[in-house]
């Protein structure tokens, strides 16, 4: 089901700032720079920035997320193995689908399904 850790979010009030911030350490600018969404590709791993929302405030460090293929049977094959929904399936933009399920420990398990990030064409 998990395709490999593919993502790790990190929400800011400024997204500027944050974009330029990473840009300078990375050495390089996101390959996807929009309002809603700046993501930088960090050797075949996705370093992303979302603008705070108060609503769906990410927990502090971030949140990880695993890659998969198909996002609505992972996170059925989560919870019929006692996972519970955190954040249902939610389309982010440019096809780009994400959900959060706890596992029994309380454990959050972030999934995504990104048809955009193509960790062979990394660099």
């Amino acid at each position: 089901m998990f395709l490999g850790l593919r993502s790790h979010i990190l929400d800011t009030d400024d997204l500027q700032a944050t974009k330029a911030w990473y840009s300078d350490v990375l050495g390089k600018p996101p390959y996807f720079d929009e309002p809603f969404y700046v993501g930088f590709d960090v050797g075949g791993f996705e370093l992303g920035l979302l603008p705070r929302n108060a609503d769906k405030p990410y927990p502090a460090g971030g949140e990880t997320y695993w890659g998969v293929m198909d996002i609505r049977g992972a996170v059925d094959a989560l919870q019929s193995h006692g996972g519970k929904l955190v954040h249902d399936i939610e389309d982010v933009g440019e096809g780009i689908l994400m959900a959060i399920v706890k596992d029994p420990a309380g454990n959050r398990i972030g999934i995504i399904e990104n048809p955009l990030f193509n960790p062979e064409k990394s660099g």
